[in-house]
């Protein structure tokens, strides 16, 4: 049993009073006496504390460290085992000691001065570098942490050999700041490209912004620099502290960062994923059509206007149900990818693969793509390869020389935008777009990417004049870099993530931008691999035939009839886009000429002919009810147009019904989407019909079930206008006209099925004598 009183020890001997005068504690006696004559009880001393030996670094590893330009601080700082023993070094600024402590083990540094502490120990048991920590002591108190610069790197080998080959489809996983276990310890792994910088220090509020104590080490000839920093997660902000190779510093944030700070900050954020999606029955239903053989009319947002103020997860609860109303299989939303800028609209992007902090976090939209896919809604989203903004804590020459931008400044500067485009020609910069348009496909399950700029990528001459631009080897003015790009990215996007479809803003006649990238066309190129390509020239005609009034469309009856010409030499989307309607371009209703009634009557005829037309549709938000203003990004769609207090509600009111009857006819009807790609889907009726400011039409499904479309873009109504039609059809019924009453429009509507007559009209061996509304478009099927 334990003495209680000092006397019932025995009398110390000779080893007790050693340690007694030695300031050690004497050894307790054993729980059972040992008899008199026995031998005296065996004492356990502790160890003494090893002898600590400076070692300092060279005076050049020193001065590089110092500095930010060391490329292999772990080769320095940390343990490292020697012939005699085993050297220490740490570089803590600020600090006023740094004591090593593991099993067995405590020991404190020698100063070295300027925040180096350096120590050279005794050689530990077999030899190999005990698993120990730091005891850094501050003027405020001690800090007990993990010597980063004692890990092995954290990214493999295999990670390493495909971002050096350019073909790295996970790039997101191997670059960036990622939360994880690294031998047996808890932390984040940094890693960035810089292959031209002097040296890379990570900085963020987890070392109060002063990187000199965090350098990075370079691996091998890839470019990627890496550090593992213990105890550092989710939330913490940070930047790369670079040193470029004039020997000047640049704070930049992470191009790889899956998460920032809501502008007008500009700091990454560590952030790990822990949303758990809902969406695998939309996920495993939506590759079951191609999209050009599919029901697919889009609804256009812009997430940060359409209702100003609310967050992705507010947006959650109310856009899904708006767009099911309204009947469109899909959203487009405008880029949402970080931006600096809010009047850009999220067209010059500087976080490509962060969701713009402004309406939350990462999870949080994810939130807002699941309840889409609840909702039984598609989500494509605006996806800006073309160019980047030139500020100066982002790409822009960011290791200190040209490194996502072209090394050419005339190919660098964009002539448009003042921004700077990417050197697709650049095997890591392939990588790293590839990459970003599969990451939002898998990470955020993104139905589908509308690309934007695909034009001014894909012509050296774009937007210049003669001498700004040189030819390519070919002699020719085609980029084959972004060729070989777009070939690329739709390749392995349409591989790895089936069911998706990537859209091209593509404002010229290239060839083939919806055909396959293996099918070789007349100009010699693959095609480019694009699902479904804008439809410029059909928006930009019929726009420009809508404008005339009524009485002088008959002089330019070829804009609306055109673009049958080359209907089907893509697989094409008809946008009404926000472009359209900004910038002194008047809202979708106010380009429609003449007095409220009538511009009324056109924008709903319009749209009765647009969605007859080969092609899917895009409408942007507010022109599904007639907005009359145009967008604006600061205040959003003029929802007040639709409050019943307001006096000419029911107009608004009644343009919207019109959109929401046209996508659920269209959705119902095969014959307006199934082949929109093949001739076979289509048949003129009346092309010529100028003089009357008539056109018609027939649509086809695949067992050859037809849809008549009429159009009167008068505003004279017109009675017993006889049209052609099949004879195999009895009896055809109107099932939606532009000019009903609950549209706001005038009424004249057909009574009840029409049977045609055996009369031989406009190459018909049958017609129908019809009364055409005015300014209306008529749509009969098969009754």
């Amino acid at each position: 049993m334990k003495p209680s009183q000092p006397s019932a020890r025995p009398a110390a001997g000779g080893r007790e009073r050693a340690a007694a005068v030695r300031g050690t504690p004497a050894a307790r006696p054993p729980q059972q006496r040992t008899p008199v004559d026995g031998p005296p009880p065996a004492v356990r001393r502790p160890p003494a504390p090893p002898a600590v030996v400076p070692a300092p670094c060279s005076p050049q590893d020193r001065d590089r460290l110092l500095a930010g330009t060391h490329h292999d601080p772990h080769g320095v700082l940390g343990a490292h085992p020697v012939d005699d023993g085993l050297v220490i070094r740490a570089l803590r600024p600020h600090a006023r000691s740094v004591t090593v402590v593991a099993e067995g083990l405590r020991a404190e540094l020698h100063d070295d001065g300027d925040g180096l502490f350096s120590g050279r120990l005794p050689a530990p048991a077999g030899g190999a570098v005990p698993a120990y920590r730091l005891l850094v002591g501050y003027d405020g108190g001690t800090h007990d942490t993990e010597d980063a610069y004692r890990f092995l790197p954290a990214l493999g080998d295999l990670d390493l050999h495909l971002i050096g080959e350019g073909r790295h489809e996970e790039l997101w996983k191997a670059l960036g700041a990622h939360p994880m276990t690294h031998q047996g310890v808890t932390g984040t792994r940094f890693t960035v490209w810089a292959p031209n910088a002097l040296g890379v220090r990570v900085t963020g509020t987890f070392n109060f912004w002063d990187g000199t104590g965090f350098p990075m080490r370079s691996l091998g000839g890839t470019g990627v620099w890496e550090l593992f920093v213990p105890a550092v997660g989710e939330g913490e902000l940070y930047k790369f502290e670079i040193t470029r190779p004039d020997g000047t510093r640049t704070l930049r944030a992470d191009p790889m960062a899956r998460r920032t700070e809501c502008p007008p900050a500009t700091a990454s954020v560590i952030t790990t994923s822990q949303y758990r999606w809902g969406d695998q029955e939309w996920l495993a239903g939506r590759g079951e059509r191609p999209a050009h053989e599919a029901p697919f009319s889009v609804y256009e947002v812009h997430l940060a206007s359409w209702r100003p103020g609310l967050t992705y997860r507010q947006l959650a609860e109310q856009l899904p149900a708006y767009v099911a109303e309204l009947g469109f299989t899909h959203v487009e939303l405008m880029p949402v990818a970080e931006h600096p800028f809010g009047g850009s609209w999220g067209y010059q992007v500087t976080g490509f693969y962060a969701p713009t902090a402004r309406l939350g976090t990462p999870d949080d939209f994810r939130y807002l793509v699941d309840s889409l896919h609840r909702a039984g809604i598609g989500v494509i989203m605006d996806w800006v390869p073309a160019h980047f903004p030139r500020d100066a804590w982002a790409l822009a020459e960011f290791d200190g020389r040209p490194l996502y931008e072209h090394p050419d400044p005339r190919r660098a500067a964009h002539p448009d935008w003042g921004t700077l485009e990417f050197d697709l020609g650049r095997r890591e910069v392939r990588n790293f777009l590839v990459a970003n348009a599969v990451y939002w496909c898998e990470e955020f399950h993104i139905d589908g990417l509308r690309v934007d700029a695909v034009a001014s990528m894909l012509y050296l001459d774009y937007s210049r004049e003669d001498g700004q631009w040189t030819p390519n080897e070919r002699g020719g003015r085609e980029n084959l870099d972004a060729v070989a790009f777009l070939q690329e990215m739709n390749a392995t996007v349409y591989r790895r993530v089936p069911g998706v479809v990537t859209i091209a803003e593509e404002s010229t006649a290239w060839d083939g931008v919806t055909r396959a990238t293996h099918h070789v066309g007349p100009s010699g190129f693959g095609g480019l691999g694009f699902g479904l390509k804008w439809n410029m020239g059909w928006m930009h005609d019929s726009l420009q035939y809508m404008a005339h009034d009524p009485v002088h469309r008959a002089y330019h009856h070829d804009e609306i009839t055109f673009s049958m010409v080359y209907a089907y030499s893509e697989n094409y989307v008809l946008p009404i886009s926000h472009d359209e309607v900004v910038h002194g371009k008047r809202s979708l209703v106010s380009k429609m000429p003449g007095d409220w009634w009538r511009q009324r009557a056109d924008l709903r005829a319009y749209l009765g002919f647009m969605w007859a037309h080969p092609g899917k549709q895009l409408l942007f938000m507010g022109q599904e009810f007639a907005q009359g203003a145009e967008w604006s990004e600061a205040h959003g769609p003029d929802w007040w147009l639709l409050d019943p207090s307001y006096g000419a509600a029911a107009d608004h009111r009644g343009v919207r019904e019109l959109v929401g009857d046209l996508n659920a006819v269209y959705r119902r009807t095969p014959a307006l989407w199934e082949r929109d790609t093949s001739p076979d889907g289509f048949r003129w009726v009346l092309a010529d019909g100028a003089a009357d400011n008539v056109l018609a039409f027939l649509r086809f499904d695949a067992e050859g079930t037809p849809l008549l479309a009429v159009c009167n873009f008068s505003p004279v109504a017109r009675d017993g206008y006889r049209v052609g039609v099949p004879e195999e059809v009895p009896a055809w019924a109107e099932v939606l006209n532009t000019d009903a009453e609950r549209y706001g429009g005038g009424g004249v509507c057909g009574a009840g099925p029409l049977k045609p007559e055996p009369r031989p009209w406009h190459g018909h061996p049958a017609s129908l004598c019809l009364t055409l509304p005015p300014l209306a478009t008529v749509w009969l099927t098969p009754a």
